[in-house]
C-alpha cells in the first residue's frame, strides 16, 4: 500500500479532522527520523568494515614486502 493509499484509509476510517492529519504528519516525521537513524548507523558499520580490510590489507602488503624485498 502507498503512503498516499495509507493516509487516504486512515482518514476514511478516522475523519478528515485536523487531529487526525496532525497524527499522521507527526507519524510521516517519526518514520522519517528513524529512517535516518537506520541509514546512520548502517553507514557506521560499513565504514567500520572499510576501515578493518584497510588494515588487515596494509598489513598483508607490509608482510609480503618484508619477506619478499625488492632487491
Amino acid at each position: 500500500m502507498t503512503q498516499r493509499g495509507a493516509e487516504e484509509f486512515v482518514q476514511g476510517i478516522f475523519g478528515r479532522d485536523k487531529h487526525t492529519k496532525a497524527a499522521l504528519e507527526r507519524l510521516n516525521r517519526l518514520a522519517l527520523d528513524e529512517a535516518r537513524t537506520t541509514a546512520a548507523e548502517i553507514l557506521k558499520v560499513v565504514y567500520g568494515l572499510v576501515q578493518d580490510m584497510s588494515k588487515q590489507t596494509y598489513c598483508t602488503c607490509l608482510s609480503l614486502a618484508i619477506d619478499y624485498p625488492p632487491y
